[in-house]
């Protein structure tokens, strides 16, 4: 029986394609699997973001951050998700923010505890049948 080794840089894409299939500007650091868990390490890629006060571009990083936002189950695991933001300063003098963290367009949102993929399937209506199924004593009272 043979083994195909393939390169790390096409193992780290192809988890960045299954992790985040709709997310451009993301890159995984680092993933460890566990019984319990599946821990993912990442970062954006852009070079800057836009303030959210005055709509300014801006590079100059102040400072940055780790965020937990909780994310959809994987393989039956809970997915531990890391992701490194950075908090940029607003380069417009009279702009009311003087500095302003980065969002990932698909992933993350102001004061947002969740990633949009999480969002998108709690929002989800429940199918009548199982709202039925899941409290029969609730049927029963109507």
């Amino acid at each position: 029986m043979w083994l195909t080794v393939r390169p790390v840089e096409e193992v780290v894409l192809r988890l960045e394609e299954l992790l985040f299939p709709s997310i451009a500007d993301v890159v995984v650091l680092s993933v460890a699997v566990n019984d319990e868990a599946v821990h993912i390490e990442a970062r954006s890629t852009v070079a800057g973001a836009i303030c959210p006060g005055c709509g300014s571009w801006s590079r100059r990083i102040h400072c940055s951050y780790l965020r937990f936002p909780a994310d959809v189950p994987s393989g039956g695991r809970r997915v531990a998700l890391c992701l490194r933001v950075r908090r940029f300063l607003c380069p417009v003098i009279s702009c009311g923010r003087r500095t302003f963290a980065e969002q990932l367009p698909g992933l993350t949102r102001r004061y947002g505890r969740r990633t949009e993929r999480l969002r998108s399937t709690l929002a989800e209506p429940v199918p009548a049948w199982r709202e039925s199924s899941a409290c029969p004593s609730a049927a029963a009272r109507c």
